[in-house]
């Protein structure tokens, strides 16, 4: 997951491959609760593994469930639908997560005991109120702890004994589909209700304790046009895997059966997430092949998914998108081209449709998307938020109450932005699909961390099917002990990019030598050189992995720089170690650090920094370093032999260490680190096109 300020996506030409998505957070927070609520012990296999899914987990550990984890599965051992009686206050923080507040409220309200529900800002502004209205015209306790209608929110326990279940209880269906799905997982808790303990009024013992009543039909009728019927869809069949068979009469009128308990299915599979999948359908619909590839391979999810959202299918059919499907998966490529404009009514996929006002930008018209209005009370108000990105991009944009339109774009009009996420997931995914357009300007996008409430790896799969017009490189050059290894490793962290270590490669080269027995002369040339391009290396956290061994220290010892001095002899080593290194020019970018990657290894760099020091500063660094390490030396000898190792490494016959024409020098001799760094970001937003966000 990029944890960064921001990411650039560059131009992006091209798509192909396969993908596997993570599992539904529609299904896997439903999953979890269901298990937690039931008796017995339920295996759930690919869970996913998300911010949504951590609240909801943490939440139900606090509760007192049995939580064990293994591999790609989870058991859950339940609480049988009854909470030990007598715990105290129990604060429960759940982030942004609608799908952990809204059924946790219902739940908690009818499992006995005393809690707080919190989350952050986003959700106390996120409305609750006709969930908590339906709860308290049926006898539960719950407090608003700030604004009236919104979290957080106090809950007390409930007397089963006096619950109002005569009544038909109501609940609007036109604000949010999660208040009829919260009242659906919890209200089997009150079908079958145990006797009041005595002196309480509360019922809280194990029901073998306490004396089951022969409990009664619960009807729950829907108020209004009820939204995002799909996802009820969802809850009601995963109801019926934990044993509970709610008959339904049209969508305004459920009924959950007299003496409906919980029971565990053992085994359960989560699809994965048809919402996360609308943006691969898109990047299939809108993308050309890569060579002889074609389409987006989509694993986990088919058309026959229980997801409403895989309905997003049948729109970008519409929009000219070919759609091919099997059990758990689908094929998408592109069709017709310029894309069909569509007119939707898209209540019925109302995440995944936000994905359908990228894809407008490269259709034949305008597109409109209606009876959305749900979009503005979701993580953030999304028909703004889109209006508001899609314009940065040069798009004409209509919204209203419960609709957008959005107008294409043609190929000169599209403009480089920065997108604002409003810490929403959607809105980041949706805008990096904008980094196919044809006038090959690049998007960034802000915050990009925010993906991690549904898809935390999304950019790296993204990237991984993708092929940009040029992936972007900054080079960092200079004299050994100029601090370019740190300085190149902290720009590539804090812009998500990859980042090569040039100066490694020759000794790593020299290490694999010597484990494969091979000596550095000409019969074993070739060899090595096979070793040498395919070295499966990595450069994280200052560390030089090899096949994930830190190698670090291996590499850094007297021998191993003889080794690494004898392969830099053979011709056929340098050309494999060329090769090498460029193809560590991957998605989003690079980072690379040495004496000619400017000059020789990356020549169309976007930006090179010459980083130099005087010999005197670079001796005083290496001095401070070496003494760390418990290595006697002076600071005279040091000095000696930089100034003798420059004029080497100056006058080399075969790439002599130079600043590239094109070069940013920078003098660090009396800058911090911190001081550097800032330096080559400031140069780096001067080479790119994005405004201020």
């Amino acid at each position: 997951m990029f944890s960064t300020a921001f990411l650039d996506i560059p131009p992006l030409a091209a798509a192909s491959g396969t993908v596997r998505l993570p599992g539904s957070k529609s299904i896997s927070n439903r999953v979890l609760l269901l298990a937690a609520l039931a008796s017995g012990t339920t295996t759930i296999h690919d869970l996913l593994d998300s911010d949504d899914t951590r609240v909801m987990l943490d939440a139900l550990r606090a509760l007192g469930c049995g939580i064990d984890a293994a591999g790609n599965t989870l058991r859950i051992t339940g609480l049988g639908g009854q909470l030990k009686p007598g715990g105290p206050l129990l604060p429960l923080f759940l982030g942004n997560a609608g799908t952990a507040m809204r059924p946790l409220t219902a739940a908690l309200s009818l499992l006995g005991g005393e809690f707080e529900l919190s989350g952050v800002p986003r959700m106390h502004e996120r409305p609750i109120g006709d969930l908590v209205d339906a709860l308290t015209q049926l006898g539960c306790h719950i407090d608003y702890l700030g604004n009236p209608g919104y979290p957080p929110l106090r809950i007390r326990p409930a007397d089963h004994g006096v619950l109002a279940l005569d009544a038909p209880i109501r609940v609007r269906g036109d604000v949010s589909s999660q208040f009829l799905t919260a009242l659906l997982l919890a209200l089997p808790l009150a079908a079958r209700s145990a006797a009041p303990t005595p002196g309480t009024g509360v019922s809280s013992l194990p029901s073998e304790k306490a004396g089951l009543t022969a409990g009664r039909d619960i009807v729950i009728e829907v108020v209004g046009e009820l939204i995002s019927k799909p996802y009820i869809e969802i809850t009601l069949n995963l109801l019926a895997r934990f044993g509970i068979s709610v008959r339904r009469d049209g969508w305004e009128r459920f009924t959950i059966p007299a003496g409906s308990s919980y029971s565990t299915p053992g085994d359960i599979h989560v699809e994965a997430d048809a919402s996360s999948a609308s943006y691969f359908i898109a990047l299939g619909a809108v993308a050309t092949g890569i060579a002889d590839q074609n389409g987006i391979r989509i694993e986990g999810v088919g058309a026959d998914s229980i997801q409403g959202d895989i309905r997003f299918i049948d729109a970008a059919q519409q929009m000219g998108a070919r759609v091919d499907s099997g059990p758990n998966w689908l094929e998408v490529r592109r069709g017709t081209w310029p894309l069909k404009a569509i007119d939707l009514d898209a209540n019925h996929i109302p995440d995944a449709a936000m994905t359908l006002a990228v894809m407008a930008l490269y259709a034949d018209g305008p597109s409109t998307l209606r009876n959305i209005a749900s979009w503005r009370v979701k993580e953030t108000d999304r028909i703004d938020a889109m209006a508001n990105e899609l314009r940065k991009l040069g798009a004409t944009v209509e919204s209203g109450p419960d609709f957008i339109r959005v107008h294409p774009l043609a190929p000169a009009d599209w403009r480089p932005a920065s997108i604002r996420t409003y810490d929403d997931h959607r809105v980041a995914m949706c805008f990096s699909l904008a980094a196919f357009n044809p006038a090959r300007v690049p998007v960034r996008i802000l915050e990009p961390h925010c993906v991690a409430k549904t898809f935390p790896d999304y950019f790296e799969t993204l990237f991984s099917v993708a092929e940009a017009v040029e992936v972007p490189v900054i080079c960092i050059d200079g004299p050994t002990a100029s601090g370019k290894g740190t300085l190149a490793a902290e720009v590539a962290r804090l812009l998500g990019y990859h980042y090569l270590d040039s100066g490694s490669l020759y000794r790593v080269t020299g290490l694999a030598m010597r484990r494969a027995g091979l000596s550095a002369d000409p019969q074993h040339e070739a060899q090595i050189a096979t070793l040498a391009a395919s070295l499966p290396l990595h450069f994280t956290e200052g560390k030089v992995l090899l096949a994930g061994e830190d190698v670090s220290d291996d590499i850094r010892t007297e021998a191993a720089g003889m080794d690494a001095s004898r392969v830099s002899t053979l011709p056929a080593v340098r050309a494999a170690l060329l090769a090498l290194q460029q193809r560590f020019r991957q998605l989003p970018g690079l980072v690379a650090d040495g004496r000619d990657m400017g000059t020789v290894i990356f020549p169309d760099a976007a930006l090179k920094v010459f980083l130099t020091a005087s010999a005197a500063q670079r001796a005083e660094r290496r001095h401070k370093q070496l003494i760390s390490k418990g290595i006697s030396t002076t600071l005279d000898s040091l000095r000696s032999d930089l100034e003798a190792r420059d004029a080497r490494d100056s006058s080399r016959s075969v790439a002599p260490l130079k600043p590239a024409q094109d070069a940013r020098h920078l003098d660090n001799s009396q800058l911090s680190i911190e001081q550097s760094i800032d330096q080559v970001l400031n140069w780096w937003q001067e080479v790119q096109p994005f405004k201020p966000a």
